[in-house]
């Protein structure tokens, strides 16, 4: 999965990339509704949490701005994780499997074309060779 991304990136096909990036961003609203209404609260309960604690995570001092909350870090890589597999899964895949159907088969070669100056000098060669000998 990660070397079809890669390969899909490195291309360097910017109308793709630009495609890939707008549904990107226009996924992140319900990225982050699933992230906030379904992950968040499984996350907290598994921390410990109940309705009324921070969630998973534990504090430095008694304050509350020295909360680390490791479950808001969980939540995000389990965001990032469904946005890049759905992207993957929904664009990139796709995408390479109609290129794949536009390409020509190995039997459909076109004839190489040869450049003027070597057009010439074979010309020039077969007029030498049909010439009577000295």
């Amino acid at each position: 999965m990660i070397k079809g991304f890669k390969d899909f990136l490195m291309r360097g096909n910017v109308v793709d990339l630009a495609v890939g990036i707008a549904i990107g961003v226009a996924f992140t609203s319900l990225v982050a509704a699933f992230g906030d209404n379904f992950v968040k609260p499984i996350v907290a309960s598994v921390g410990g949490g109940d309705a009324d604690s921070k969630g998973f995570g534990f504090q430095i001092t008694d304050s509350d701005a020295t909360f680390v909350n490791l479950g808001g870090i969980v939540n995000a890589l389990i965001i990032f994780v469904v946005t890049m597999a759905v992207i993957y899964f929904a664009i990139v895949v796709p995408v390479q499997k109609l290129q794949a159907l536009r390409k020509p088969g190995p039997g459909v070669d076109e004839p190489e074309a040869v450049p003027e100056d070597t057009a010439l000098l074979r010309e020039i060669r077969d007029a030498l060779r049909q010439r009577p000998p000295v």
